[in-house]
């Protein structure tokens, strides 16, 4: 019996595999959108405790291929400390192919690149990351912690240490007075890093988050979804990434779900935004079955 402390997130793409916690909530915290892990306090858990879950597991779940870290930033972890546990992983799932975890521009600036080459030479060979925005002013208003700079750097740390990256980009979060600022410089964040894929959400806030955000962001206006569908066309039509990126709007936040391959489905995407445009609120998922 494994007991998870809640609430426990994962991205959707784990829904099928394994959930090790290796720390409870997240080492940053202070993102102003975000409300995931305010009820709880950031804590390293004890080795031993993480190694008996793993066993219960690996003897429940002997053929396990993929293995997600927990919770918010499991990258937070000393080196040493996270090599350990990706070793008993491998040694007690003997078919492992890939563990995985959340990862912030602040955990990867903080390892070297060896250490980097090494978790990936140990199975850790896939991050998600929250982009957000390549907008420094917007940066600084949600509180992010980094700079769009920081965020370049870090990717293309995670992709030369052979590190996977599923990032994550918010329409809305710069609202209507830094929409195109926010489009034009979070295109050039994927433009010139190595993002294997890449997801929208559309942006929400949370009733115990909306305060706080507002604060910091006094000149903020939501944009609705006929302005977020804008800035989603204007978004995929700045792309130009050299590389195949599996591209994915079908968060349940979202009010229109996309998905193809970038740069190959590019012209075929901005199709289907402009059809949903032209036909209006009825392309839409109502808003009664949306969360962020």
């Amino acid at each position: 019996m494994i007991n998870y402390s809640y609430p426990l997130y994962r991205p959707p793409a784990e829904a099928d595999n394994i959930i090790i916690q290796a720390t409870y909530g997240c080492s940053y915290n202070n993102c102003g959108f975000c409300s995931m892990y305010k009820s709880k306090k950031y804590q390293v858990r004890d080795m031993e405790d993480i190694y008996k879950e793993i066993d219960i597991l690996s003897l429940s779940f002997p053929n396990t291929h993929k293995v997600f870290l927990a919770d918010g930033d499991a990258l937070s972890l000393p080196t040493d400390y996270l090599i350990k546990i990706l070793k008993y992983l491998k040694k007690s799932f003997i078919k492992l192919r890939r563990v995985s975890v959340y990862a912030t521009a602040q955990n990867l600036l903080a390892k070297s690149d060896d250490e980097l080459k090494v978790l990936s030479e140990n199975n850790l060979k896939l991050i998600y990351f929250g982009i957000e925005t390549g907008s420094d002013i917007i940066l600084k208003k949600i509180t992010k912690g980094v700079t769009s700079d920081e965020i370049k750097i870090s990717l293309n740390k995670a992709s030369n240490a052979n590190i996977k990256i599923s990032a994550t980009v918010i329409l809305g979060i710069g609202g209507k007075n830094y929409s195109k600022e926010h489009i034009q410089k979070t295109a050039d964040i994927i433009n010139q890093t190595t993002v294997n894929y890449l997801s929208t959400l559309q942006l929400g806030l949370e009733e115990d988050i909306k305060r706080r955000f507002y604060r910091n962001f006094d000149d903020f206006i939501m944009l609705n979804d006929f302005q977020t569908i804008e800035e989603q066309k204007e978004f995929i039509e700045l792309l130009t990434p050299t590389n195949k990126v599996i591209f994915r709007s079908n968060h349940a936040s979202n009010a229109l779900h996309l998905s193809g391959t970038l740069p190959r489905d590019k012209n075929r995407l901005l199709d289907e935004l402009n059809y949903a445009a032209n036909i209006g609120q009825d392309a839409f998922i109502p808003k009664i079955f949306r969360g962020f």
